[in-house]
């Protein structure tokens, strides 16, 4: 069936990201948000493209990341380009910081299963990172450096994104999408407001939400919000080249001497509030890090809802029902799956052939094993 019409629900950088590769198909796009496009988690994050820093282990999971991040130039400069934006990528490189032996242990197997997987990474005792970061911890035993691990601005990757994807024609209307229709086993379109949308596609690119959108085929337990909050601090001058992590959080430093720190990961529900002990948690542990942060200002504290999953991986390409996609889930690692989802949904939408094997990411993928 030749694709001419597609509605893609939600407005985050998923929906913007599939709606700008859609139409650069020529395909006619309509992106629905119920707020701003890409008000929540988008904005919400830290702008951490970290495939090595946050992997757990090889797969298909970290083969989706390293690809998405290897897409990461061209589509900074593409954007740059359709929206004048510049999202601030920046190739800065992470430092994994342990303060204990058992993070020493943990750090130096991780150094070893990814050097066999030829990618960069080395473990730096605490003279040699603190050459690398001045202004870390003196009690910092050691750390993983992860030099192909960068950032971006995410804000700036939002508003660019939503531009590009208006530049080039894509439709974006507000309001509250009531759920998916459905025809004869297929969906059809959307129920906007008691209006009904037709196309011949449907993407669900809805976040935390996914699971709200009726008909979607999404369980309420298979997407949910887990709630993180920040903290941004103010320097006069950059303290911090690279990004900084340990198990409790991270610090992300921009050109312009502001540092974001965070986050606490909670299952609360779509309470967003920012809360004392989750602001004291962050202090502390961007403290214990880089203790000059200690008469830095703090300018400003949010919170955002990531689309958790259980096994901590998206739900990419066709749904439950023909004509229905799926890009949500993407937990910890949106900004980062940006480009990749983009590229991967929109050739499902068309009946291409995903250049990545979709399999380990379908919404029907078996629940991760208990561990005895």
């Amino acid at each position: 069936m030749r694709v001419s019409n597609v509605i893609v629900v939600g407005g985050g950088i998923m929906g913007c990201g599939i709606a700008l590769r859609l139409r650069q198909a020529g395909v006619r796009v309509t992106v629905l948000e119920r707020s701003i496009p890409g008000a929540e988690a988008s904005s919400a994050a830290a702008g951490m493209l970290a495939p090595q820093m946050e992997s757990d282990g090889p797969g298909p999971f970290l083969e989706l990341c390293l690809r998405s991040l290897g897409l990461y130039p061209a589509f900074a400069a593409e954007l740059r380009e359709l929206s004048g934006v510049d999202i601030a990528y920046r190739p800065c490189g992470v430092l994994k910081v342990a303060f204990t032996e058992t993070d020493l242990h943990h750090l130096d197997a991780t150094v070893a299963w990814q050097r066999a997987m030829g990618l960069r990474a080395e473990l730096l005792d605490g003279t040699a990172a603190r050459a690398l970061e001045p202004r870390l911890s003196p009690k910092a035993l050691a750390a993983a450096h992860f030099p192909d691990d960068h950032q971006v601005d995410n804000r700036l990757l939002v508003r660019a994104l939503s531009m590009a994807a208006a530049r080039v024609g894509a439709e974006f209307r507000s309001g509250y999408v009531r759920g998916v229709v459905h025809e004869a086993g297929r969906a059809v379109g959307v129920d906007l407001d008691g209006e009904v949308l037709r196309a011949d596609a449907v993407v669900l690119a809805a976040g935390s939400w996914s699971a709200l959108v009726q008909g979607a085929g999404v369980e309420p337990k298979a997407v949910r919000p887990a709630r993180g909050q920040m903290i941004q601090l103010q320097t006069r001058l950059p303290v911090l080249e690279r990004i900084l992590t340990s198990e409790k959080g991270y610090l992300v430093p921009r050109a312009d001497g502001r540092v974001i720190a965070g986050s606490t990961m909670e299952l609360v529900g779509f309470d967003k509030q920012v809360t004392a002990a989750g602001l004291a948690r962050i202090l502390d542990m961007a403290l214990e890090l880089c203790p000059e942060l200690g008469s830095a200002s703090v300018t400003d504290s949010w919170a955002g809802f990531r689309p958790w999953t259980e096994d901590k991986r998206p739900y990419l390409g066709e749904g439950p029902v023909p004509g229905l996609f799926l890009a949500t889930g993407h937990f910890r690692n949106g900004i980062l799956l940006a480009p990749i989802t983009a590229k991967l949904v929109a050739q499902a939408v068309l009946g291409e052939k995903p250049t990545m094997d979709l399999a380990p990411f379908r919404y029907d993928r078996l629940p991760p094993r208990a561990h005895a």
